[in-house]
C-alpha cells in the first residue's frame, strides 16, 4: 500500500508526559504526512497510546509543541480535536452498550426529520458502513451489548470510518478480529490513503506493520528509538528495536505425555450459537479453539464456565462418570475451572482497585489469617506475579485501570494463575499484548501444562495456536467442524474448516 505523499499534516516536537510514578513520554518527536500510514510500535507501556491520546485531545502534554496543518495545535479536549479533523479508534472500546449498533456508529450525527430521529435512514446508512467492515449479517437495530467483543471492535471501527477526517488514529484495531475482517479493514485503509488521509497505526502484529505502513516509529520506555521507512525494515529489525535485543523463536511446545481427561463436554447446546458441541482436554495439554468471529467459540466457553446457562449438554470433570452441575461461575471456580474472559474491561477487572487487590481477589483465603486480611502477604503475592508476568506498574497499589491495556491483561492472567485451578480457559489471552509479553505468556502456558494443568486457549491468531497448542479444535457456525493434531494442521486446513458451515462464502475465501 503506497501512495504519493503530499505534505506534513501533523508534527509533534519534544513532547513530555508523566503520570504518578511513571515517565510516559520523554522528548518525543513525531510527524504524519498526508496519504501515509505511520506505525507506532513498542512494548506495552512504551508510550504509544499516550502519544495518540495527546494528539486526540484526550490527554494534555506536560510540555512540547504540536502543529496541525502548519498551525499551532493545542486541543482543549477530544471534541476540539475532532473538530480539527482528528478521529481515533482506541484499543479500549467507547461504545454505549444500551444503544443500537446504528446509533453508536452515527451517535454524533443522527439523521432526523422534523426533530425526530429518522431510523429508516439511520439503519440504511449504518448497513452500508457495516457491510464495508464485514458486519453485513448484523442487524443495525440490535443493542451493541448483544455483540461479542470482536464485533463490537468492528462497530467502533465502522464509527470511525463513518466520519470525515484528515487524520485517523487506529490503536490495536485488529486485536480481536479474524483474517477476513482484517482484510476488509485494510481495504478501507487503502481507500483513506488514496483520499489523502493520514493514518496513525498502532499494532503489536508486526507482520501487519510491515505490510500496510509507510513509516515506522519505534518507542521504548517513552522515548523514540527510531523512525524509518517500512521498506527498509524487516520484522526482526522492528522487534530488536522494540525490546532492545533479539528474541529467540524457540519451539514453544514440546511433545509430552497427556494425562487423564480433566474436562469432557458432551452435547452442549445454547441457542443458535452452540450446537451439539463435544470435546475433551487432558491434564498436561493445551487445546486450541479456532474459528471465525461469531463461530461460537466464546459462547461455548461461557456455557462451560456457567456464565451463560446452556439449553442442554453435560460436563464431566477429572475422569468422573457423573456429570457436574455448573449453573453459575461460582460453581465452575469451586470445581477448579478458571475463565479468562476476552472482555477484560467489563468482565475481567475492577479498574478502580489496586493491582494487588485484583490479583488476590480469586483466592482471598490465601491471604487471610483467622478471618483478617494479611496485607503484607497480599503484597508479596502480587509482587511475585508482577515480576513473573512483567507487569509494568508504579507499585502494587496502583489502580489497575491506570495501566496500559496489555498490562491489564497480564493482571487478569495473574489472578487466575494464583487461584491455581486445574482447568484454565483462556479466551484471547494475548489480545492487545506486545510481542515480548506474548512469548512470556506462551511460556507460562507451557509451564502450566507441564505442571499437569489442562489449558483451553481460544484465539483468532491461527499462527499463535499452531505455536502453542497440542491440538486445535475448529468451530464453524456453532459446530465443531474439525480437530487437528500437529501433524495434520495448516493455516489452510484451519481456515477451510472455519468456513465449512457457512453458506455463500466465495470459493477463493476457502482456499
Amino acid at each position: 500500500m503506497k501512495s504519493a505523499m503530499s505534505g506534513t499534516l501533523f508534527r509533534a516536537c519534544d513532547i513530555n508526559k508523566s503520570f504518578p510514578g511513571v515517565q510516559a513520554l520523554s522528548a518525543v518527536d513525531f510527524d504524519l504526512r498526508a496519504g501515509e500510514v505511520h506505525a507506532l510500535v513498542g512494548e506495552n507501556g512504551a508510550g504509544k497510546s499516550t502519544l495518540t491520546s495527546i494528539i486526540a485531545g484526550a490527554e494534555k502534554a506536560d510540555s512540547g509543541k504540536m502543529e496541525l496543518y502548519g498551525q499551532q495545535y493545542q486541543p482543549k479536549g477530544r471534541a476540539d480535536a475532532e473538530a480539527h479533523g482528528i478521529r481515533t479508534v482506541m484499543q479500549e472500546l467507547h461504545l454505549i452498550s444500551n444503544l443500537s449498533v446504528a446509533e453508536n456508529i452515527f451517535i454524533e450525527k443522527l439523521p432526523n426529520r422534523f426533530g425526530f430521529i429518522d431510523y429508516n435512514k439511520l439503519n440504511h446508512d449504518a448497513t452500508e458502513i457495516m457491510e464495508q467492515v464485514g458486519l453485513g449479517n448484523v442487524d443495525p437495530d440490535v443493542p451493541v451489548r448483544m455483540l461479542g467483543v470482536g464485533q463490537q471492535q468492528m462497530v467502533e471501527i465502522a464509527a470511525g470510518l463513518s466520519r470525515r477526517c484528515r487524520i485517523l488514529a487506529l490503536d490495536e484495531p485488529t486485536a480481536s478480529l479474524t483474517d477476513r475482517e482484517i482484510e476488509l479493514l485494510f481495504i478501507q485503509i487503502s481507500k483513506l490513503k488514496a483520499e489523502g488521509v493520514g493514518i496513525i497505526y498502532i499494532s503489536h502484529r508486526i507482520e501487519e506493520v510491515t505490510r500496510i505502513t509507510d513509516r515506522v516509529t519505534v518507542l521504548r520506555d517513552g522515548k523514540v528509538i527510531s523512525t524509518d521507512p517500512t521498506s527498509q525494515m524487516c520484522v526482526d529489525d522492528i522487534i530488536r528495536k522494540m525490546v532492545g535485543c533479539d528474541l529467540e523463536h524457540e519451539k514453544l511446545r514440546y511433545d509430552s505425555e497427556a494425562g487423564e481427561v480433566a474436562l469432557r463436554v458432551v452435547g452442549l447446546n445454547r441457542g443458535l450459537k452452540v450446537k451439539d458441541v463435544s470435546f475433551e482436554v487432558r491434564r498436561g495439554e493445551v487445546l486450541g479453539v479456532a474459528g471465525l468471529m461469531g463461530s461460537g467459540r466464546t459462547e461455548t466457553m461461557r456455557a462451560v464456565f456457567g456464565a451463560d446457562r446452556p439449553d442442554s449438554g453435560e460436563i464431566y470433570l477429572y475422569g468422573a462418570n457423573k456429570p457436574v452441575k455448573i449453573r453459575k461461575p461460582r460453581d465452575a471456580v469451586r470445581n477448579g475451572i478458571a475463565f479468562l474472559t476476552e472482555d477484560r474491561k467489563e468482565q475481567g477487572l475492577l479498574p478502580e482497585l489496586a493491582v494487588r487487590v485484583n490479583i488476590s481477589l480469586t483466592r482471598l483465603r490465601g491471604i487471610s489469617r483467622f478471618g483478617w486480611m494479611d496485607i503484607a502477604e497480599e503484597r508479596s503475592v502480587a509482587d511475585r506475579y508482577i515480576a513473573a508476568l512483567g507487569v509494568r506498574c508504579s507499585s502494587n497499589d496502583q489502580a489497575v485501570g491506570q495501566l496500559s491495556g496489555g498490562n491489564q491483561q497480564k493482571v487478569v492472567i495473574a489472578k487466575w494463575i494464583y487461584r491455581d485451578c486445574d482447568v484454565l480457559i483462556f479466551d484471547e489471552p494475548t489480545r492487545g499484548i506486545d510481542i515480548g509479553a506474548k512469548f512470556e505468556i506462551y511460556r507460562m502456558l507451557a509451564e502450566l501444562a507441564e505442571k499437569g494443568k489442562a489449558i483451553i486457549m481460544v484465539s483468532s491468531d491461527n499462527k499463535e495456536l499452531m505455536a502453542v497448542c497440542d491440538r486445535i479444535m475448529v468451530m464453524s457456525a456453532g459446530l465443531v467442524a474439525a480437530t487437528f493434531g500437529p501433524s495434520q494442521w495448516s493455516q489452510e486446513k484451519i481456515m477451510s474448516a472455519a468456513f465449512s458451515q457457512y453458506v455463500g462464502v466465495p470459493e477463493e475465501s476457502k482456499k
